[in-house]
């Protein structure tokens, strides 16, 4: 399964919304600058911060990084 960095970066910003990336990274335990690559898709987090990054916004790996449809509930 491959990503596609540039919607990873879209899905990033949309679920951040209103909150500042300095908020987000300090709740994420991550620089600014590393979220920062991550929503501009110059770099793909590695799976553990995968994992917390989807956690923290509730939604699937899957659906933020492999864009995959988010399933309804």
């Amino acid at each position: 399964m491959d990503i596609d960095v540039m919607a990873m970066a879209e899905k990033l910003i949309k679920l951040r919304g209103k909150k500042t990336q300095e908020k987000v990274a300090e709740e994420l335990n991550i620089s600014k600058s590393a979220l920062s690559m991550y929503e501009s898709g110059k770099r793909v987090p590695r799976d553990p911060l995968k994992a917390r990054i989807s956690k923290y916004y509730g939604k699937s790996i899957a659906y933020i990084f492999f864009n995959e449809k988010e399933h309804e509930k």
